[in-house]
């Protein structure tokens, strides 16, 4: 037979309190003695008394839970699957549930969305769903910059792709290249924007066009344009996009990194277990769900955070790492 879950009423009579007293000792809210809320928690401790989160968010006018929208205009997921995976950590932490939300057709359903906060990765110009979700009455962070005029997060989580894609470059040059191909997105994003940034007047540079959210016959005819410009390396920025690049080169007889040295922008397992393994940036996604959830619940539960149409007040900077492999070790 189980036992019986403890409740508030049990850690009131075991503590000779009102349960009144005990939601705020083990809330940390209200006026009680230091002497009666350490009181209270010990015995708590001692009984197995759990709060219910379902009643804490209640009793608080909350959810208890947080959305993190992500682009479905990608087809690399290694990436976002990462960043989910801090977010649910860091969301369980605060006893709060992650809730993704889809890009979904329905824009009423949508603004009815019951959450506390929202979590939106990447958010692009031409993205109808993220137009809604700017609307919603709730704090927003985004993982990267949003750059629409309407956007007002309370907090912006990224890297700084400007330095982390010129120290790319500088590792490819180091290596002997001297006519470098970067496939890479458009300008939609504040991610495609600073990659273009870091290759803007560059002479021995040549940008070919690789979208997001591409299909892999896409990939191949970037892969074959840009070897028309005989480049002696290649930087692919779209996640999940080197490994096929990889087997197209080798597919046309040639050879990484000895005919030419091959570089993910973004990081992923794949890429560490493919032959040769591919040199990429880790901007680490586990990190950046974790400190995007961290923003919001800090936005979330201090009550003197600035309105949604204030400028955003947290800003926090992940580190990109050169993971340098075989694709790059031309020495």
């Amino acid at each position: 037979m189980e036992s019986r879950r403890a409740t508030i009423r049990d850690v009131a009579r075991a503590a000779g309190v009102s349960t009144t007293t005990v939601s705020e000792a083990l809330s940390g809210r209200g006026r009680t003695a230091p002497a009666t809320r350490e009181r209270v928690r010990r015995v708590a401790e001692e009984i197995g008394y759990v709060a219910s989160a379902a009643a804490r968010s209640l009793r608080l006018g909350r959810s208890g839970a947080l959305g993190l929208y992500m682009p479905t205009r990608t087809i690399g997921y290694e990436y976002y699957v990462q960043i989910s995976r801090g977010a649910a950590e860091a969301a369980l932490g605060h006893g709060m549930a992650l809730t993704l939300v889809p890009a979904w057709h329905d824009v009423e359903q949508l603004r009815a969305l019951h959450i506390d906060g929202l979590i939106v990765a990447d958010p692009a110009l031409d993205d109808p769903v993220v137009d809604v979700l700017r609307g919603l009455p709730v704090p927003m962070v985004s993982i990267e910059p949003d750059l629409s005029p309407a956007a007002s997060p309370v907090g912006v989580v990224g890297a700084d792709h400007v330095r982390a894609m010129g120290r790319l470059l500088d590792h490819v040059r180091a290596g002997g290249a001297s006519s470098i191909a970067v496939l890479a997105p458009g300008d939609e994003t504040s991610f495609g924007r600073q990659v273009l940034e870091a290759c803007a007047g560059a002479p021995d540079l040549h940008v070919v066009e690789a979208p997001l959210a591409y299909q892999p016959d896409e990939i191949v005819r970037a892969v074959d344009a840009a070897m028309e410009l005989r480049p002696d390396a290649v930087i692919v920025v779209p996640d999940g996009a080197a490994v096929l690049v990889l087997h197209h080169l080798q597919r046309r007889g040639l050879r990484v990194p000895d005919d030419l040295q091959l570089a993910s922008y973004v990081d992923g397992p794949s890429l560490q277990i493919v032959h040769p393994s591919i040199t990429a940036l880790d901007i680490d996604p586990r990190l950046t769900g974790v400190a995007a959830v961290e923003a919001l619940v800090r936005s979330i539960l201090d009550e003197t955070a600035p309105s949604v149409e204030a400028a955003p007040s947290i800003r926090t900077q992940i580190p990109a790492v050169l993971q340098a492999r075989e694709s790059t070790a031309t020495g």
